[in-house]
């Protein structure tokens, strides 16, 4: 495996993982000028293969074995049995970058990869996916949570960039207070809004979803302005 302080930009790059998240990640790494050598299987292959048409789907140790990029994009409760197992049968190399998406998770979880010499990086773009191409859009227009290493952090920052990122830093300590405000953020906004269509319906307003469209979006756009620093000026 190469030094990472001498690659050429280019890296062969693996997907485990073909939810909403890891064919989406793969496809904008891919944009950025990498090369996609695999996915594994998953809820929607048929869906994946829409956003990374042509990209061989494989087992998890064969990506691993194939790519200087290993990208972890499964579920929060699987990542350590996953990351943990694959070391067991050897599978991580020395000097190749293994990167989880996880909210709720730093790089400690990535330990097994790195004893045996991986680079562990946490990167966690702060959308919510469809899976589809229209998160690449989404992406340009959001913020990556990244955590790794002092040493590599540069490298983090720079795969969030290639993602469509700005990466803002959150240390391994505050991961965990991190992802409590993800979370909060998406299931309150949810909540709230199917409440809100639900007593809409419930008094005959039709399509209340689209009947609250662009009363949520200008509240939430305003609030997000708000909170922003510096504050706006109007």
């Amino acid at each position: 495996m190469t030094d990472p302080s001498a690659r050429d930009g280019r890296l062969g790059v693996g997907i485990i993982g073909a939810g909403r998240v890891g064919p989406v990640i793969g496809a904008a790494l891919a944009g950025a000028g990498h090369a996609v050598t695999g996915i594994t299987s998953g809820s929607d292959d048929d869906r994946a293969s829409a956003v990374l048409p042509d990209v061989p789907i494989l087992e998890p140790r064969e990506i691993v074995r194939r790519s200087e990029l290993v990208v972890l994009a499964v579920p929060h409760e699987q990542l350590p049995g996953l990351v943990a197992g694959i070391a067991e049968v050897g599978g991580w190399q020395i000097g190749q970058l293994v990167l989880h998406t996880d909210p709720g998770h730093g790089i400690e979880v990535l330990r097994p990869a790195a004893e045996r010499g991986a680079i562990p990086l946490a990167v966690h773009p702060a959308i919510t996916f469809t899976g589809t191409s229209i998160d690449l859009r989404q992406l340009q227009a959001g913020y990556a949570a990244v955590t790794a290493p002092a040493a590599v952090l540069p490298i983090a920052q720079a795969l969030a960039v290639e993602m469509g990122c700005e990466p803002v830093v959150v240390s391994e300590a505050d991961r965990a207070a991190y992802a409590d405000a993800i979370q909060t953020a998406t299931e309150f906004s949810r909540s709230i809004i199917a409440q809100s269509t639900a007593r809409l319906s419930e008094i005959g307003v039709e399509n209340a979803g689209g009947f609250l469209s662009a009363l949520v979006q200008s509240t939430v756009e305003r609030a997000l302005r708000e909170a922003s620093v510096p504050p706006p000026l109007l």
